[in-house]
């Protein structure tokens, strides 16, 4: 059987790296939303304050299966 994934975007930030902000927005996500599967990271930007940088945003798309699905 075949899946329907619905898709969501969301923007993670840190200041530590991009992988940071990208588990921040999972983490935050996932307190809401169930059965989240893949990631697919869209864009990724920075901010610059006094000649350094202060920190990162990661904006991604987060696919997720509709309940009811059997999970692989």
């Amino acid at each position: 059987m075949g899946h329907v994934y619905k898709h969501i975007e969301l923007t993670g930030s840190s200041e530590t790296s991009i992988e940071d902000a990208i588990e921040t927005a999972v983490k935050r996500a996932g307190e809401t939303v169930r059965n989240m599967r893949w990631f697919h990271v869209t864009e990724t930007r920075g901010y610059i304050e006094n000649g350094a940088v202060a920190y990162y945003q990661v904006t991604l798309k987060v696919g997720f299966t509709l309940d009811g699905q059997p999970v692989d």
